[in-house]
């Protein structure tokens, strides 16, 4: 579990996940996925990312985000991070359950997962599930095709009119 102390933290999920999703292939890309998410970090997210149909990501709200090539992926999130920068939001994940197969040159995994967003004394949560398509790339794996799912939410209402106003 997640805790709404923000991303910063050393009693967050992502920097002492369990051990037993570490023999799934893509283990540590997803992990650094949602590392760079949670510290906002564009460059490293952008290196590993291809995208190249594009992603369906959640907004700071909840809802689905479609977002349809690199220009649009690029945008995304940096407009996205700087949000949550301006609004002095935090975001977090904890790996519910994950599986994923390696098929030669492209593999995919399933990631449930939880996501908080703390802005204030206020916490959202969001239980989701990912599809994830990976390739292999003369620089290794990288992701080719995200796509997330919000299946449940707890959203404080302060933290709603925060989000709707951003």
């Amino acid at each position: 579990m997640t805790t709404d102390t923000g991303p910063t933290t050393a009693a967050s999920f992502l920097d002492a996940p369990p051990e037993q999703f570490r023999d799934q292939p893509f283990y540590e890309e997803t992990l650094t996925l949602l590392r760079c998410v949670r510290d906002h970090d564009f460059d490293t997210l952008a290196a590993l990312c291809d995208d190249d149909f594009g992603i369906v990501d959640i907004d700071p709200s909840g809802l689905a985000r479609p977002v349809r090539d690199r220009a649009e992926w690029e945008d995304w999130f940096r407009t996205l991070f700087a949000t949550l920068d301006t609004m002095g939001a935090a975001t977090d994940s904890a790996i519910v359950d994950y599986r994923a197969l390696d098929a030669g040159p492209l593999g995919y995994g399933v990631l449930e997962f939880e996501q908080t967003l703390t802005l204030g004394p206020h916490t959202a949560r969001f239980s989701c599930v990912a599809t994830i398509i990976w390739k292999q790339t003369p620089d290794g794996w990288r992701e080719s095709r995200w796509h997330a799912s919000v299946i449940s939410s707890e959203v404080p209402p302060e933290l709603q009119a925060a989000a709707d106003a951003a």
